[in-house]
């Protein structure tokens, strides 16, 4: 049994799509945005899990799902299970027993209801993509990073908790914090409202935290930096981190693992190295052929990886093999087998710890 600290299972999230008065009449069937069809993983303590791919695969929604942003009613179905603090634990199988999973001492995130889930709110943070967009612009960044703490009442006082919010803001280096504490989020620069994003997802300190690009509206030459501390502070305090990106030369800096997804379903996972040296599934190698590489000769021969055309809808799946319709660019259908139209493949493994979703590697 493997040890971890989040485990997403078989997690469908889909929203309807608005139906006109017209289709109403109809009876048309309702439609479906199917956003994550079908996802697993885990993440143990202190790995940082990294999920991959173009824009609308899916990405945020699953971030955003796993601490319980997505309203319940949009899950239909699969579990996202927490190994939250002892004292967490024992408060949830006190107050809601139904919602533990006693064979796996975890908590089923999803089976909480709304007025018992503030101390799992705690264990699970966020850092969101817009640093602007996330932090009021009303309030000064003292008010910013205090505002957690007293919401989840930790702190004696107003002393106490200004001690943890300096604490904080030199955690992410922000020194000296005097020079800082009284700014509003207008007068920082996109770096330092980005640090003090990071201060409020760890001023609670969480078990668990989902970062959602958090360096993709930064300068080039901030994001070492941001990388830099969110590295130091993961391995100090042994948090879990999902890591969220469509830039895989960043991944391979920043995770453990990674699983690369595709119109919400992950089509490729393993150990970063194995997915970067040795890409399996055609859409995985295309991503990484997309990478920046300097020797002439190589990108010569990646240029064959290009993908074309644009990601099918996810309201009306492709039938088979989601990336089929994309595949046949690569080389005039040589990839496309009969089976591809008409069954969607399974993740399987083809190496400890390396799964992929493709035909090409099934031994049925």
């Amino acid at each position: 049994m493997v040890d971890f600290i989040v485990r997403v299972e078989d997690l469908r999230v889909w929203f309807p799509v608005a139906r006109s008065f017209i289709d109403v009449l109809r009876g048309r069937a309702k439609l479906y945005v199917h956003a994550v069809d079908g996802v697993s993983f885990f993440v143990r303590e202190g790995e940082t899990y990294c999920l991959a791919g173009e824009s609308g695969c899916g990405k945020t929604t699953t971030g955003r799902t796993i601490i319980r942003l997505t309203p319940p009613e949009n899950v239909v179905s699969g579990r996202v299970l927490f190994k939250p603090k002892k004292e967490v634990y024992e408060y949830i199988a006190t107050h809601v027993p139904e919602a533990i999973v006693e064979e796996e001492g975890a908590v089923d995130v999803y089976r909480v209801p709304s007025k018992y889930i503030k101390p799992l709110r705690r264990e699970m943070q966020m850092i969101f993509q817009d640093p602007f967009g996330s932090l009021d612009p009303r309030l000064r960044v003292r008010d910013i990073l205090e505002e957690p703490l007293i919401i989840h009442n930790m702190g004696e006082g107003h002393e106490e908790r200004l001690e943890r919010v300096i604490k904080a803001l030199e955690l992410v280096k922000l020194t000296p914090p005097e020079e800082f504490i009284e700014r509003y989020p207008h007068q920082l620069s996109g770096g330092q409202r980005q640090r003090v994003a990071i201060a409020r997802a760890l001023i609670l300190n969480p078990r668990f935290i989902v970062s959602d690009e958090p360096v993709s509206m930064l300068d080039v030459s901030i994001r070492a930096e941001i990388l830099e501390i969110l590295d130091e502070l993961r391995r100090k305090f042994k948090l879990a981190q999902v890591f969220i990106t469509h830039d895989l030369a960043l991944a391979r800096y920043v995770c453990d693992r990674i699983g690369v997804m595709y119109l919400g379903r992950i089509v490729e996972e393993g150990p970063v190295d194995d997915i970067i040296e040795n890409p399996l599934h055609p859409y995985t190698r295309a991503l990484v052929a997309a990478i920046p590489e300097p020797d002439p000769e190589n990108r010569k021969k990646l240029r064959e990886l290009r993908i074309k055309g644009e990601v099918p809808s996810a309201v009306h799946i492709p039938a088979g093999c989601r990336f089929r319709p994309r595949c046949v660019a690569f080389d005039e259908n040589a990839w496309v087998q009969e089976r591809c139209r008409a069954e969607e493949p399974e993740l399987i493994e083809v190496e400890p710890g390396h799964r992929v979703a493709c035909w090409l590697y099934s031994k049925a």
